[in-house]
């Protein structure tokens, strides 16, 4: 179970985090504040996994809250503003959310977070079901489908969505190729492309700029990718 606090001082944002937090079904909501001061305060007394933060409050800003935590728990960062995200970066934040999110975004920036019961031993003989990084979930008309990481052979980027590609079908995605590219691991997937990102081993053989998965399935090498594929690729 996934212990979790929400500093936001917009009532709709809060009730945003709360719906997702309740769906997700392994998270325990421990408070909700307005401000990082009263935040602060409890987390005196209380400890938790996960802060879902605000970057703009009143009285603290949350960079700044950020900076004052002598021991923080994992972050996620919830602004309106784009132009934060490098900074956020600098504090080691698990994730950082746009608004407005989808349910399937959320569940990407949890996926990354580890309860502090996870390297603890278990006696019990059932466990809370955990939020899994080898998944990811697709938002699909009112549906959300999951799939096994492993299990997509390349993505696409098609005008205003990207196509997740596995070997039985095509999964359609809102989501830009760059945010494939900073959610996926690196170690296994890689841009090949301005419009591809590539699962490494699902590859069969490469000729000359063209990367082939299987008969019917050639993946293009673009120029300014070639050096870093090819080096990945030889390692």
């Amino acid at each position: 179970m996934i212990a979790c606090i929400i500093i936001e001082d917009q009532p709709p944002a809060q009730r945003v985090l709360k719906k997702y937090i309740s769906d997700v079904g392994n998270m325990e909501l421990k408070g909700t504040f307005a401000d990082a001061l009263q935040a602060m305060e409890f987390l005196k007394t209380t400890t938790v996994d996960l802060i879902f933060l605000d970057i703009h409050l009143p009285k603290l800003s949350g960079i700044d809250f950020l900076k004052m935590l002598s021991q923080k728990p994992q972050v996620i960062l919830t602004t309106a503003f784009p132009d934060y995200a490098l900074e956020s970066y600098e504090y080691d934040v698990t994730d950082y959310l746009l608004k407005p999110f989808s349910f399937e975004r959320f569940v990407q920036a949890v996926s990354k977070v580890k309860s502090s019961a996870t390297n603890k031993p278990d006696n019990s003989k059932t466990k809370e079901p955990e939020v899994r990084s080898d998944v990811i979930f697709i938002k699909s008309g009112y549906e959300l489908i999951k799939i096994n990481v492993q299990d997509i052979r390349y993505i696409q980027s098609d005008a205003d969505y990207t196509e997740v590609v596995t070997a039985e079908k095509k999964h359609l995605s809102q989501e830009p190729l760059r945010y494939w590219e900073e959610t996926l691991d690196s170690r296994t997937f890689i841009r090949t492309h301005k419009s591809y990102i590539l699962n490494i081993s699902k590859i069969e053989k490469i000729i000359g700029n063209q990367i082939r998965l299987d008969a019917h399935t050639n993946i293009p090498i673009g120029r300014a990718y070639k050096e870093s594929f090819m080096q990945r690729v030889l390692q």
